[in-house]
């Protein structure tokens, strides 16, 4: 069995769930707000930084390959991701943010603000810190 969690701990883990929950209430506003769904919004937002392909999309949003082609699919049916031969392997299809979409990406960045205020308020090396334990945490 294994040990049971100090109060702090107990504490600071409630506190990321609400993080969390008060970021994904965000998004999916900001997903609304643009016609998508959370997780068309969170693929969008992928294909933003770099063309990617299918099965790196699911692996990094930990869902099936399956549900990547269909999300896909709605955001290339809207103009928003288009898809073409990978230049390193022309067997694999990357999924990629048109113009259009890298403009709805940004205007969904800068919609998700609940946190952005009370970071601002944080200085440079509490923020630098805050990312450091975040990435260990992440990483263990």
């Amino acid at each position: 069995m294994p040990p049971r969690a100090d109060p702090l701990t107990l504490e600071v883990v409630e506190l990321i769930g609400a993080v969390v929950a008060r970021h994904h209430e965000e998004y999916e506003r900001a997903a609304a707000g643009h016609g998508l769904t959370g997780a068309q919004a969170r693929v969008l937002s992928l294909l933003a930084r770099e063309p990617l392909p299918m099965r790196r999309i699911a692996h990094q949003l930990k869902c099936e390959p399956s549900n990547i082609t269909g999300i896909v699919d709605r955001l290339e049916a809207r103009g928003l991701a288009e898809r073409h031969p990978d230049p390193a392997d022309r067997r694999v299809k990357l999924a990629a943010a048109t113009e259009e979409g890298l403009r709805t990406a940004a205007l969904l960045r800068d919609a998700l603000d609940f946190a952005r205020e009370p970071l601002a308020a944080l200085d440079t090396a509490d923020r630098t810190a805050l990312r450091d334990l975040l990435r260990r945490m992440l990483e263990g």
